[in-house]
């Protein structure tokens, strides 16, 4: 009897961590808010926090708000977690129209003022770094409680083509293979990004799928191509946090980047690929807590 007792109490203890996660992740649920020109926006959120600064989260090309079901589950305990399909991408409304980060900021600010959201806290990562840059141009800081940018410098607009010009060569030649062969451009994109991959990943590859060919590619030259938005950069008086792959190729103008943010810190993770969040969400967690503890810190001014 008293081994039997023994093995049930070691079953129950065993299912502790499982039951844990699955109180986490059934914690994380679904929202949609409808914007002036009439897109569907779908969001992810979790946390019932109100005392601290939203933490606002947003992807990257043609992905899916469901890549930062780590940084959810992780946060929601301390903060309401926001976690963005922007137009045209997931679960969100596809638009013919408004497919540039200067719309998609604007999608944001109205998704905010929706969900009454006053002070946040916005991550962009690879495209969303422009949605961010195009929200502080357009509404300022005066909501923000920080901001952090995930791999990516913010675009220079045409002068891309002379900054940086293998970067720009092989977005345009990524974009005519696209063009030709978009389910194979793309499985490769996904697969591309991450050094260990989650186990989801043909569903990820799905959903970047899901954005019709057109779009997609008009989202790509109005990211890169579209406008300056390095002047947003010096309005930034928030803490503001740039985090990068170590091996990525836009190494250099990420610091560049972090160097002309005020009082902005930079941090590298090693073995990473672009979702850095992914493939290393220790560090990124480590340091996305730093500058949430700074934004808390700032709370009110």
């Amino acid at each position: 009897m008293k081994m039997l007792r023994g093995l049930i109490a070691i079953f129950l203890i065993a299912l502790i961590p499982a039951t844990r996660a699955s109180e986490a992740a059934a914690s994380i649920s679904d929202g949609y808010v409808t914007t002036d020109d009439g897109a569907r926006i779908h969001y992810l959120q979790a946390g019932q926090r109100h005392d601290a600064p939203a933490l606002v989260l947003i992807p990257g090309w043609t992905l899916t708000a469901s890549l930062w079901r780590e940084q959810l589950q992780r946060f929601s305990s301390q903060r309401r977690v926001i976690a963005v399909d922007s137009r045209s991408q997931g679960a969100s409304s596809i638009m013919l129209t408004g497919n540039t980060p200067e719309r998609r900021a604007r999608d944001l600010h109205e998704l905010l003022a929706s969900l009454h959201i006053d002070r946040c806290v916005l991550v962009g990562w690879s495209q969303g770094a422009q949605d961010v840059a195009a929200y502080v141009q357009q509404f300022g800081t005066g909501s923000l409680a920080g901001v952090v940018f995930v791999d990516s410098p913010v675009s220079a607009g045409t002068n891309e083509v002379d900054i940086r010009k293998e970067f720009s060569k092989a977005i345009l030649s990524g974009l005519s293979r696209y063009m030709a062969q978009p389910a194979d451009y793309s499985a490769g994109m996904v697969r591309s990004i991450f050094r260990h991959p989650p186990a989801d990943i043909d569903a990820v590859i799905a959903q970047a799928q899901r954005t019709p060919v057109a779009v997609g590619a008009a989202m790509l030259v109005s990211d890169i191509f579209g406008a300056d938005r390095r002047p947003a950069l010096q309005k930034i008086d928030r803490p503001a946090l740039v985090i990068a792959s170590a091996d990525s190729p836009l190494l250099d103008a990420q610091k560049d980047m972090a160097a002309a943010i005020p009082g902005a810190h930079f941090v590298a993770v090693p073995n990473t690929r672009h979702a850095v969040f992914v493939d290393d969400p220790q560090a990124f967690d480590a340091a996305l807590s730093q500058l949430l503890k700074a934004a808390d810190s700032m709370r009110g001014e």
